[in-house]
């Protein structure tokens, strides 16, 4: 496991980049966030849990404040380079096999819905070895199974380190199942973000 990007000169080519977050989960995204340029190229999916019984503003918050394109994803909509999406509140997210974002309203995953365990088991199917996925804090196990199935397919897996994680369940479950290829703190995850982008293009 490498604690250091500096460390693994020879990054994958990924198309695109799945991220889960919750408890502490904001503030999280917009550090990891605020190094990509305009001209970032690589699709970033973002699960972070929210109650369903409000709008989000997500996408109006993160578009604000970042130079790429920010949106909350629609359903069927095909995946678009250089597009930060957010998951809607209430619908879990998935990626289908020809790259297009798909709702559902299965049960919950710890209680939530969307669910970080789905979109990165679906991502993981769609792209295969060339997707990234991060898994950042958190309150709850999400994230932690579908995490592992990123791994089992040949993708490149990030974890934050728990001992700077807002809420460190969600990262610490992650390890308990696998060694990610890096486990790093924000300002580090960050920059692999933007080496990802440099590899891909």
């Amino acid at each position: 496991m490498n604690t250091s990007v500096t460390e693994l000169p020879n990054l994958p080519v990924v198309d695109a980049i799945v991220v889960g977050a919750s408890a502490g989960g904001v503030e999280a995204l917009l550090k990891i966030f605020a190094v990509i340029g305009a001209d970032f190229r690589l699709p970033i999916i973002t699960v972070l849990h929210l109650s369903d019984e409000r709008r989000s503003q997500l996408a109006h918050v993160f578009q604000s404040r970042l130079p790429i394109t920010v949106k909350e994803a629609d359903d069927k909509e095909i995946i678009a380079p250089g597009t930060l999406y957010f998951a809607a509140p209430g619908y879990h997210l998935s990626v289908e096999t020809d790259l297009s974002l798909s709702f559902s309203q299965e049960e919950r995953v710890f209680h939530s819905r969307p669910s970080i365990d789905i979109l990165f088991a679906s991502a993981a199917d769609a792209y295969g070895p060339r997707l990234a996925g991060i898994l950042l804090t958190g309150a709850n196990n999400d994230g932690a199974r579908g995490l592992l199935q990123i791994k089992l397919a040949g993708g490149l897996t990030v974890v934050q380190d728990p001992a700077e994680a807002q809420s460190r369940t969600m990262p610490e479950a992650a390890l308990a199942l696998h060694t990610p290829n890096y486990l790093l703190p924000l300002h580090d995850i960050g920059q692999l973000l933007i080496d990802l982008e440099r590899t891909a293009c």
